[in-house]
């Protein structure tokens, strides 16, 4: 952590603000979202839900379920078994549509699968890392840490439309935020982060510097100041609508709390669950 020039030998120290790159990010998308998912008690009512998100939630505990198993027992036609045990069609149009991406995830994950040396034994499967900074604690559950050569590498797993590239991994805060915190949980150096995007079978990679990891804390350091001071600010009474304004646009489409937000109806039109699915 030193080497980031974060000084944890300071007397007086300021409270620390707990974060989760989901929370970061929620909270740069819209800030009335952030107050709805995360203060506003009860929590408004959401949305159903979406096919594309139970997809990947299918095949992310799938692969977890498969590292659980003995090396010899990680084969692909394993992985297409979980996937066939974990398999829930949420939001999808119909059986039918439902069926046809089932079988799409069947082979990706045995693809995947055939593409791994399945005898090495990750660091962590679903690991919470944690992380103090000056002014945050980072925190978050990182799909897969692998070691390797030395050092840990962060594998983040994705079953979007789009194919990713070295820009992704490059400028993901949530994966800047994996890697530092795994140094810190784990005692291990770490500056190797990828997103291995299963429709595609490729694998988007990025080599973290120093400066660079500390480019992404110095925006998650100021993101967690502005959460931290509208949160205060409301407790003591402030105005929510000012404190947590909404920001419009096309992710108002897919909003969990979209029937909750009249600004969010009137800028966009609301979509299917299954629109959101690869073509």
């Amino acid at each position: 952590m030193e080497q980031l020039g974060f000084d944890f030998g300071t007397q007086h120290r300021r409270r620390l603000v707990r974060v989760t790159p989901a929370k970061l990010a929620t909270w740069t998308d819209c800030p009335r979202r952030f107050r709805m998912t995360y203060l506003d008690r009860p929590t408004p009512p959401r949305g159903g839900a979406w096919a594309h998100n139970t997809l990947g939630a299918v095949v992310h505990n799938a692969l977890k379920a498969l590292f659980d198993l003995p090396p010899d027992k990680r084969t692909p036609d394993q992985a297409v078994a979980l996937v066939n045990r974990q398999w829930k069609s949420e939001g999808f149009r119909d059986v039918d549509q439902a069926a046809e991406y089932r079988s799409r995830a069947q082979g990706w994950v045995h693809d995947y699968v055939s593409s791994l040396d399945v005898d090495f034994e990750p660091l962590g499967v679903e690991r919470w890392v944690s992380s103090p900074t000056e002014r945050i604690v980072a925190e978050g559950r990182v799909d897969r840490i692998d070691y390797r050569d030395g050092e840990l590498v962060i594998v983040d797993y994705k079953t979007g439309r789009h194919v990713l590239t070295s820009d992704d991994a490059r400028g993901s805060q949530a994966l800047a935020l994996y890697a530092l915190a795994a140094r810190r949980t784990l005692r291990k150096p770490c500056s190797r982060v990828e997103l291995h995007h299963l429709p595609s079978g490729s694998v988007a990679v990025w080599e973290h510097t120093e400066e660079s990891l500390a480019r992404h804390v110095r925006r998650a350091e100021e993101a967690a100041d502005e959460i931290d001071l509208a949160t205060e600010t409301l407790k003591a009474g402030g105005d929510q609508e000012i404190l947590f304004p909404p920001v419009t646009g096309r992710q108002c489409q897919w909003c969990d709390f979209r029937r909750s937000c009249p600004e969010g109806q009137a800028a966009a039109p609301s979509l299917e669950p299954w629109a959101l699915l690869a073509p």
